[in-house]
């Protein structure tokens, strides 16, 4: 198999598998008009969401590295997400839908992981590349899933855009049946407890430690800003669902085309600028919105903090790589528990602050990602590497 051929293969599957959590970020505001739920309710059914799938990332990542026969592991995550969301359109109220999205979004959570890590490993020269355009699949996905649920909200309830989110993952699922012997299959190793403490050990760290609470401000400024986007268009400037999922999704748009590209130029000049000056630049732009602009210069500066934000994704998780050095599944499945894990606390945070103001809500997200900025600077990253044979754990400090 061509390692293009499997990277575009492996990003129309990101796409499939994302399609139906993306499409949360316009259900909800429709579950919590439905439902009559606060905008704090609303930013904890995102959290729960995201904070269940988080639960797969690391044993998925873990996986990848010890099973062989990884493409079986991908077929599996499809069909895990869309029976789920078919399922949850059936939940009789608040809780049991949380649980069932919840579990649903495991199966999503475990394929990236698997793809990256599979992907990191064939290409390692351009790893923050190739991360970079299988992202794009997941933000399309963000782009145009939140899109399609906002018109499809027009016509009909929740249930039923919930269950048609689940259908392109059980589309993907039937493909997989066919393509997944084709998936590149690596040695079995068994699972040695003693190279996994020494992988821990790395992110003890000085330089482990700051990065890892760089990447959880990070995502908690993202996801803070994803969660509160559409709920303040709709109070503060009157806009209706669909309106509301096409400004989303041109705010998602343009992270998702240049992602590649500033994955590229990390590759190139190093992680560590383009981490610092991707947060700072939506910092700004984060406190902009907090001060109730005119419709449209508050959709532009939207477009600058989100975009911003999803451009950098594929250079901070390069970035976390390639401070481990080794095991590209259980790094990024560790990297993935911080960002939709942690990370995610950003929406219930800021969905708190918004019960205040949505003033505070935008500020508390700029000052998320100014935290992720600041420690970006401090922070010395390592220089890219190609893995396989795992290093000597280093010294903590």
């Amino acid at each position: 198999m061509k390692p293009n051929s499997l990277l575009a293969t492996l990003t129309v599957g990101h796409f499939a598998n994302d399609w139906s959590v993306c499409s949360i970020w316009l259900i909800a505001p429709a579950i919590g008009i439905a439902m009559d739920l606060s905008p704090a309710k609303v930013g904890l059914l995102i959290t729960l969401v995201e904070v269940g799938g988080a639960l797969a990332y690391l044993p998925a990542g873990m996986l990848t590295d010890h099973v062989s026969d990884r493409g079986k592991l991908l077929l599996g995550t499809f069909w895990w997400v869309g029976i789920g969301y078919l399922l949850a359109a059936l939940a009789p109220g608040f809780w049991s839908l949380a649980l069932v999205l919840a579990i649903a979004g495991m199966g999503d959570a475990a394929w990236h992981p698997i793809a990256t890590g599979l992907l990191a490993r064939e290409q390692p020269e351009k790893r923050a590349h190739v991360l970079g355009v299988h992202a794009i699949g997941g933000s399309l996905a963000e782009v145009l899933s939140p899109l399609f649920a906002g018109f499809l909200l027009a016509f009909v309830d929740w249930q039923v855009a919930l269950a048609l989110a689940g259908v392109p993952a059980l589309a993907m699922g039937v493909y997989f049946l066919w393509y997944a012997k084709f998936v590149p299959v690596i040695e079995r190793r068994r699972f040695d407890h003693r190279e996994f403490l020494g992988l821990l050990k790395l992110w003890r760290t000085r330089n482990g430690v700051q990065m890892v609470v760089m990447v959880c401000l990070y995502n908690m400024a993202l996801m803070g800003l994803l969660a509160m986007i559409p709920l303040y268009l709709a109070d503060r400037h009157g806009m209706g669902l669909g309106a509301a999922g096409v400004a989303f999704s041109t705010m998602l748009i343009v992270g998702a085309l240049t992602q590649p590209w500033v994955g590229k130029i990390s590759d190139r000049v190093g992680r560590r600028p383009v981490a610092y000056a991707g947060n700072f630049t939506a910092a700004a732009a984060a406190a902009a919105i907090a001060f109730h602009l005119p419709l449209v210069p508050a959709i532009a500066v939207m477009i600058v903090a989100v975009a911003t934000l999803s451009a950098i994704r594929a250079a901070i998780l390069a970035g976390m790589v390639d401070h481990a050095g080794r095991s590209e599944g259980t790094t990024l499945g560790l990297a993935f528990v911080l960002m939709d894990g942690v990370g995610a606390l950003g929406a219930v945070f800021a969905g708190l602050a918004a019960n205040l103001s949505w003033t505070h809500a935008f500020g508390l997200s700029a000052t998320f990602a100014l935290g992720a900025g600041i420690l970006a600077f401090v922070t010395v990253f390592a220089q890219p590497t190609a893995t396989g044979t795992p290093p000597e754990p280093a010294v903590a400090e």
